[in-house]
C-alpha cells in the first residue's frame, strides 16, 4: 500500500518522480479517518467522554509528552472528572497512511489547555493509530511528543 504521507514528502525531498496512486480503497479510508480525527479533536475540547469511551480500544495506550503511559480507564476518567480540560486544539500538517485495516495519523497541534490544574499548552507533534475491528475504528495507541 502506498501511504499518503509520501505524496506530502515527495515535493519536498526534491524527487522528480510522480507520487504513488492511492487506490479508491484508501481514500474511503484516508476520509472516514480524517472524519474521526475532526470529532477526535471536538470531544478534546468538550471533555466528551463518551466519544473517549467509544473510540478508543480496550487496550488502548497512550504516551504523554513526559512519557507517562495512559490507559482507556485513565483517558475516559480524566474526562469524566474534568480533570484534563482543552480549551483549544488545531491540527496541522495532517498526514494519514493506510495499512489494510489500520491507519496511523501523524500530525501537528496547537493545544490550550492544563492537566490537573497544570498547564501543557504549546506546539506538539503526535502520532495516532487507528484499527478497524468488527467494522469501527478505533484508537489503539497515541503518543505526543512536545516541540518548539
Amino acid at each position: 500500500m502506498k501511504p499518503l504521507a509520501l505524496l506530502l514528502l515527495f515535493p519536498l525531498l526534491g524527487f522528480q518522480q510522480a507520487a504513488p496512486k492511492i487506490s479508491p480503497r484508501e481514500e474511503v479510508v484516508i476520509r472516514e479517518v480524517l472524519e474521526l480525527e475532526h470529532h477526535t479533536k471536538d470531544a478534546m475540547v468538550h471533555g466528551d467522554a463518551i466519544f473517549a469511551e467509544h473510540s478508543l480500544a480496550d487496550d488502548y495506550v497512550a504516551i504523554g509528552p513526559l512519557g507517562t503511559v495512559t490507559t482507556k480507564t485513565e483517558a475516559v476518567a480524566a474526562r469524566k472528572n474534568s480533570q484534563l480540560h482543552y480549551e483549544s486544539v488545531d491540527f496541522s500538517e495532517v498526514a494519514v497512511r493506510v495499512y489494510g485495516e489500520m491507519a496511523i495519523v501523524t500530525a501537528r497541534a496547537e493545544v490550550k489547555g492544563t492537566d490537573l490544574g497544570q498547564d501543557f499548552s504549546g506546539p506538539y507533534r503526535f502520532t495516532r493509530v487507528w484499527v478497524k475491528h468488527n467494522g469501527e475504528w478505533k484508537t489503539v495507541s497515541y503518543q505526543a511528543t512536545a516541540t518548539q
